[in-house]
């Protein structure tokens, strides 16, 4: 293991040491919002700390089979033990390794995910049709709850936009992927422009076309700790919904549509039943924009080289290419490819998104040793 990571670890003895100290003291349980705060501290930290202990009485039982290998009457069982030692290290050493990696608090949280037509026309529509019933899908595989907030259907039956909300952990179904992180933490990645290279539905000549739609997965906001937004810098409209949804969804005025004036963030919803539902919906919607919005800049002044969520919409603004004639998928950011992409369409992205997650893992990880002492 490397010397940084032993550093990280050995801190996270101390401070258990010091946890146990602050919640034995006899008046911690006067504030118990304090109480609280240092009980799930120490249940984290605990977690770490119990593993590195394990770790380094392995590493004990390791040095010394391989002293007791120069004893011939030994020498059996000290293969055996040094064998075992050696892999629980490795497996122990890959678990401290992700449990010191930052968590993202969002990850846990549901995530609205929206879908747009882009360069392409109809064929983009269709494509972001396509991209939709996937998602859904992988929902399904995951058994997360999914329900379309709000569409714009186009003419042949794809969508100029979409929005679904996606609440449930990764891992509750059995599809089991994701590391029981939730919808957000799941999907994330997703984010960007995604090309299509097919023969569309409508190609009567049998030509490849090059087409895009863009995806912007947005966490719901905490309603604790979500963005305060000031009732007077909202704009409330109401107009009849349209397409599907039968004789009441059509005759009332109950689709709702909001806009911040200030930032000219824009939602709405139009799938609930009553104006009430919708309101409430779109200004989940809303929040979780301006929250978006928010990390974005923050994040641009962390790192001037990343680029926005969504991007342009254009062909050549992509993270990843889908090639039907090829049956491939390929993500450009991880140089992954995959022959697979009818399975990956119809809901089967749990090696696209553990691939992603491992190398986020894994440049997280290198950032950690950047920035250890020494």
């Amino acid at each position: 293991m490397k010397p940084f990571l032993r550093q990280q670890l050995a801190r996270y003895t101390d401070r258990q040491g010091e946890l146990e100290f602050l919640l034995s003291r006899e008046d911690i349980m006067k504030d118990m919002e304090q109480f609280l705060k240092l009980s799930r501290e120490h249940t984290d930290v605990s977690a770490v700390a119990s593993r590195w202990a394990r770790y380094q009485q392995r590493e004990g039982d390791l040095a010394g089979a391989q002293e007791m290998k120069s004893d011939p009457d030994m020498a059996e069982m000290a293969e055996e033990e040094i064998t075992s030692a050696t892999a629980e290290l490795a497996q122990l050493e890959s678990e401290l390794q992700r449990m010191l990696l930052p968590k993202d608090p969002d990850d846990a949280r549901p995530a609205f995910v929206e879908i747009r037509a882009g360069t392409g026309g109809d064929e983009s529509a269709l494509f972001a049709g396509d991209m939709l019933r996937m998602y859904m899908r992988y929902a399904d595989r995951c058994g997360w709850k999914s329900e379309i907030i709000s569409e714009s259907q186009s003419e042949l039956g794809g969508y100029k936009e979409v929005v679904v909300r996606m609440e449930g952990r990764a891992g509750d179904g059995p599809s089991g992927s994701g590391n029981g992180t939730g919808a957000y933490g799941a999907l994330k990645f997703e984010s960007g422009g995604h090309r299509v290279q097919r023969v569309p539905a409508t190609e009567t000549q049998g030509r490849i076309h090059t087409s895009a739609c863009t995806v912007a997965v947005l966490a719901e906001p905490d309603e604790q700790e979500a963005i305060k937004i000031n009732p007077s810098d909202l704009r409330i409209d109401t107009y009849r919904a349209s397409g599907a949804g039968g004789q009441h969804i059509n005759k009332t005025d109950s689709a709702v549509r909001i806009t911040h004036i200030p930032t000219g963030i824009v939602a709405e919803c139009q799938d609930g039943r009553s104006q009430h539902s919708n309101k409430a919906q779109a200004l989940k919607v809303l929040t979780a924009r301006i929250h978006e919005k928010d990390r974005s800049e923050r994040a641009a002044k962390d790192a001037a080289e990343r680029k926005g969520l969504i991007g342009t919409g254009d062909r050549s603004d992509r993270i990843r290419t889908y090639n039907f004639p090829q049956g491939r998928l390929t993500d450009h950011r991880i140089n992954l490819t995959l022959y697979k992409l009818l399975t990956i369409m119809e809901g089967d992205l749990d090696d696209v998104v553990q691939a992603l997650q491992a190398f986020e893992a894994a440049e997280q990880l290198a950032a950690l040793e950047l920035g250890a002492p020494g």
